[in-house]
């Protein structure tokens, strides 16, 4: 596994259905520990809510999948919510859809329609990331070739997480490893030789989608 796709921050999203009111939280979770406090701390948001429905992908390869239907009848509301996250392909991922009943039934189908619809809408309007394995780069110039670092990593979209400056100025930023050697060996070529490049750890992170470095 080279990448996945996973909710990058919280979000919310709130409709109404015939009268009840529909909220949907979703957030990044690494581990079912981080997904658990997350619906734990929803709840507590939320304790006059009618439900408080929930599931969440807590892996990156999709082994640990749960869902909860909190009240409402069997099979109309975590599992539509764990559909939404699957078939959109996210990972460490986790939703919960919190219900305040309005006085009007939905009967099953009509939930199951409530559930996904909400949970779908939620994650459209959410910042999804791509998680892939990056490398970092540390690279270091004299004061009189910055420019063109500076140039070098504008064009191929390489943001520069940190810079230090000595008697030489020293940058460190991330691509994707795959890319990391021809990343190296095109610095090299594009400074003519006036920079010192060494590569670092390798280490998981989101990208902007299309993206080839890691932003800050």
């Amino acid at each position: 596994m080279k990448s996945y796709l996973s909710v990058y921050s919280a979000a919310t999203y709130e409709k109404v259905i015939e009268r009840s009111r529909f909220i949907v939280n979703c957030a990044h979770a690494e581990n079912e520990e981080e997904a658990r406090a997350f619906v734990s701390g929803v709840r507590a948001a939320h304790p006059l809510a009618t439900h408080n429905c929930y599931a969440f992908v807590a892996d990156k390869v999709g082994n640990l999948m749960r869902f909860s239907d909190d009240g409402e009848p069997q099979g109309t509301a975590g599992m539509p919510i764990l559909d939404v996250l699957k078939n959109r392909k996210l990972f460490e991922s986790a939703v919960v859809v919190t219900r305040y009943f309005g006085g009007i039934k939905l009967g099953a189908g009509g939930l199951v329609r409530a559930y996904s619809s909400s949970a779908a809408e939620a994650i459209a309007r959410a910042e999804i990331r791509e998680y892939g394995v990056c490398r970092e780069i540390y690279a270091a110039v004299g004061y009189e070739n910055f420019d063109a670092l500076k140039k070098f990593f504008l064009l191929r979209g390489v943001g520069m997480k940190d810079i230090v400056y000595t008697d030489k100025i020293s940058v460190t930023a991330a691509v994707r490893e795959e890319d990391a050697t021809e990343f190296s060996a095109s610095l090299v070529d594009f400074m003519s030789g006036k920079v010192q490049v060494t590569q670092g750890s390798d280490y998981w992170h989101p990208f902007m989608p299309g993206s080839r470095g890691a932003q800050r």
